[in-house]
C-alpha cells in the first residue's frame, strides 16, 4: 500500500477534505447570497467541513498537524491565486464561449476575495489551534464540545470580519453599514453551523477510533503530549 499505517490514511484523507473545502470556499466566495433579510457570501457553504476537520485534525495529529495543513493549503490558494491573475491576463479567442468580460467578472471578484482569505485563513487556523488547546488543556480528552465549539467562535470572528473587510469592504463594494451587516449574519452563520454540527464531530470521532482500532488512544495521547508539551 502507498500509506501503509491507517494514521497516515486518515491524515491524507481528513487533509484532502480540509484543503478541497477551504479552496472551494475562496472560488465560489464572490457571490453573495440572500437567506430571508441577511446577506452572505456563497463561500461560506464549504467552511463548516473546515470547522469539522479543523477539530478532528487537532485531535489525533495535534497542533503540528494542523499548521502543516495550514501552510500548505495556504500556498495552494497563493497558487490559485497566481493562475487566476494569469489566465484574466490572457487573451480569449474569438469563438471562446467565455469572454474576457465574463470570466473577469467572475474571477476577478473572487482575487479580493483570495487575498482576504490567506490573510484571514492563517489567522484563524492559528488562532483556533491555540484556543484548542488552551481549552483541551483545561478539560483534558473530556468535553470535546466545549474546545471544538470554543475555539470556532474566536477564530470565526477573526475569519469573517477580515475576509469580507478585504473581500468586499476595501474594494469598495459594501459601504460600512453593509461591511458590518455581512459580517455579524456571516459569522452568527457560522456559529450556528459550528453548534448544529458538534454531534458530527463526535460522529467522526467514533468513526475513526473503529477505523484506528486499538490505535487510537494512544494517537490522542501522543497528539495531546506533543501539542501541551512541545518541548519534552
Amino acid at each position: 500500500m502507498l500509506f501503509a499505517s491507517r494514521k497516515e490514511q486518515l491524515f491524507i484523507l481528513l487533509g484532502g477534505f480540509f484543503i478541497t473545502n477551504a479552496i472551494l470556499g475562496e472560488v465560489i466566495g464572490g457571490k453573495l447570497i440572500a437567506i430571508g433579510p441577511f446577506t452572505m457570501s456563497m463561500g461560506i457553504i464549504p467552511w463548516p467541513i473546515v470547522f469539522v476537520t479543523t477539530d478532528l485534525i487537532n485531535e489525533y495529529f495535534g497542533r503540528t498537524g494542523v499548521k502543516r495543513l495550514t501552510w500548505l493549503t495556504t500556498g495552494l490558494i497563493c497558487y490559485l491565486f497566481l493562475m487566476l491573475f494569469i489566465s484574466m491576463s490572457v487573451q480569449a479567442a474569438g469563438f471562446s464561449p467565455v469572454s474576457d468580460e465574463q470570466f473577469s467578472a467572475v474571477f476577478g471578484q473572487s482575487m479580493w476575495i483570495i487575498l482576504g482569505s490567506i490573510v484571514a485563513f492563517v489567522s484563524s487556523q492559528f488562532l483556533d489551534v491555540t484556543i484548542f488547546w488552551l481549552l483541551r488543556e483545561k478539560t483534558g480528552p473530556k468535553m470535546i464540545w466545549l474546545r471544538a465549539t470554543g475555539s470556532t467562535v474566536f477564530s470565526q470572528l477573526i475569519d469573517t470580519f477580515i475576509v469580507v473587510g478585504i473581500g468586499f469592504y476595501l474594494p469598495g463594494k459594501l459601504g460600512l453599514t453593509e461591511y458590518i451587516n455581512v459580517s455579524l449574519t456571516g459569522y452568527s452563520f457560522k456559529l450556528m453551523v459550528a453548534v448544529g454540527l458538534t454531534p458530527l464531530i463526535y460522529l467522526g470521532h467514533s468513526i475513526i477510533d473503529r477505523y484506528l482500532g486499538k490505535e487510537a488512544d494512544k494517537i490522542i495521547e501522543k497528539a495531546a503530549d506533543e501539542s501541551l508539551h512541545p518541548n519534552h
